[in-house]
């Protein structure tokens, strides 16, 4: 069925419009939109980890809310802004100005449909900014939306403890807790006989890099042939599981404080799609 990962009762397609209508306090209900890609990860994992682990760590911390937090998902985007990878077959990639204008296009029409609370939950480290950038966008046209985009695997989790200094440093694509992750939520996918380490060199001017990553632009493909960055030989699925579950208990945190959260509420007009009107602060008296 069309929820995937995301546990029935928690997703918004499965309710008719009247249904969606008579939710009660909608301007707190949290809106869960997971956001992947299509790319590749090395020979040993699918093309389609970015989008499968979104989707699996919010479905399993939304498992996990109470009844009376008020949160649910929308369909994941499964393809990203992944031109990083187009050396390698099977990467699907949307241009940043496409990813853009859906993101945006789909945080109109969650408010229009009356709800105010919007969660980007991104699991693809090549579009963070786009999904930055569309959020601001929504918040300039509407003061009372809140819009939070934010990365799947950036909370707490068993992860950090798992993995090698080298990895924590270095590791960015398809390694140790990708591989892990992926062995928790579609072993069938993963294939540990072709599991092979590959860093990229640390970047040597430590002003710019403190821990070595690339401080300037890069493709997959400038570290090697596999497509791998980091080293997910040791990964295995209870692990995968360990993190799954640490991942999902601050994530379903998290949603229950946004549920709860209450923020500034901006009345004045807004800046509308072109940007060609709205308010502009003229004077201030200090407090």
């Amino acid at each position: 069925m069309l929820h995937g990962y995301i546990p029935p009762h928690r997703f918004l397609p499965y309710l008719s419009w009247t249904e969606i209508a008579a939710l009660p306090d909608r301007e707190n209900t949290v809106i869960v939109l997971p956001c992947g890609a299509i790319e590749q990860h090395g020979p040993h994992l699918p093309c389609s980890v970015d989008s499968v682990i979104a989707s699996g760590v919010m479905g399993k911390a939304l498992e996990k809310l109470p009844a009376e937090v008020r949160a649910f998902a929308l369909p994941p985007i499964t393809y990203g802004k992944s031109e990083e990878h187009l050396h390698f077959p099977g990467t699907v990639t949307l241009t940043g100005t496409t990813l853009l204008s859906t993101v945006i296009e789909i945080g109109e029409s969650v408010y229009r449909s009356g709800f105010r609370k919007l969660l980007f939950a991104n699991g693809h480290g090549g579009q963070p900014q786009v999904l930055e950038m569309a959020a601001r966008e929504l918040r300039l046209r509407h003061g009372d939306f809140v819009i939070v985009p934010h990365g799947v695997s950036r909370l707490p989790s068993a992860a950090s403890r798992q993995v090698s200094e080298q990895e924590k440093k270095l590791a960015m694509h398809a390694g140790h807790s990708e591989t892990a992750l992926m062995l928790a939520l579609a072993p069938d996918t993963v294939h540990m006989e072709r599991a092979a380490a590959n860093f990229p060199p640390p970047f040597p001017i430590k002003l710019l890099s403190a821990d070595g990553r690339p401080a300037c632009a890069w493709t997959a493909r400038d570290f090697g042939p596999s497509g791998v960055i980091g080293d997910p030989t040791s990964a295995t699925r209870e692990q995968g599981l360990e993190i799954l579950d640490t991942l999902s208990d601050s994530w379903a945190q998290a949603l229950t404080e946004l549920h709860a959260l209450r923020w500034v509420v901006r009345e004045e007009a807004t800046w509308e799609r072109g940007h060609q009107q709205g308010f502009i602060q003229q004077s201030f008296v200090p407090a």
